[in-house]
C-alpha cells in the first residue's frame, strides 16, 4: 500500500498541468540582436498560427498599387505589425505572445532590401521596455509579393499565455 501511494504521489508531481509550465526563451549568447536563439514550448500550451499579414494602405491619396500608397519598408513593417497586434488582441493575446516570425522582404526596384528599415519597424514592437519578449525569427529576401507595392509580409506563431 505504501508503494502504491508513493508511486501515485510521484506520478502526480510529474503530471502538473501544462499551463503551470512556463515558456523558455533562449537569447543569443553574447548578443544584443533582438531575436531569440530558441524557444521551448511546454506540452499542452495552445499554439496559434497567424497567416501571412501584409501592409495596409497608409496614403489613400496615392495611386493604388504604388509604393507611395503603402510606404517604405519601415512604414510597411509598422503597418503589418499593427495589423498583427490587432489580430492577437482580438484573440485576447498580445505581441509579447509571439514566439516565431518569418519575414518576407522585397527590395524596391533597382535598390537593395532595406533591412535597417525593417529592423527600425520591428524594434518598435519587440525588445522594448513595454514589451521585452523576443521571438525566434527568419528573414528572407523574395523577388516579389502578390501586390508589387508590398515590401513586407510577416507570418507569426504565438502561444496563448
Amino acid at each position: 500500500m505504501k508503494t502504491t501511494f508513493a508511486a501515485l504521489a510521484l506520478s502526480a508531481a510529474f503530471s502538473l498541468p501544462a499551463a503551470a509550465q512556463e515558456l523558455i526563451r533562449h537569447p543569443i549568447p553574447n548578443s544584443d540582436f533582438p531575436i531569440l536563439q530558441a524557444v521551448e514550448v511546454p506540452a499542452g500550451m495552445t499554439t496559434v498560427y497567424l497567416s501571412g499579414t501584409v501592409p495596409a494602405m497608409i496614403n489613400q491619396d496615392a495611386e493604388p498599387g504604388s509604393l507611395e500608397a503603402y510606404g517604405n519598408t519601415e512604414e510597411q513593417t509598422v503597418s503589418v505589425m499593427t495589423r498583427i497586434q490587432s489580430q492577437l488582441e482580438a484573440m485576447e493575446m498580445s505581441v509579447g505572445d509571439i514566439i516565431k516570425m518569418q519575414a518576407f522582404l522585397v527590395a524596391p526596384e533597382g535598390e537593395a532590401v532595406d533591412f535597417d528599415g525593417f529592423m527600425a519597424g520591428y524594434r518598435q514592437f519587440f525588445g522594448t521596455d513595454e514589451q521585452p519578449n523576443l521571438p525566434v525569427r527568419s528573414a528572407m529576401v523574395v523577388e516579389a509579393l502578390v501586390n508589387p507595392a508590398w515590401l513586407v509580409e510577416l507570418e507569426v506563431t504565438a502561444v496563448r499565455p
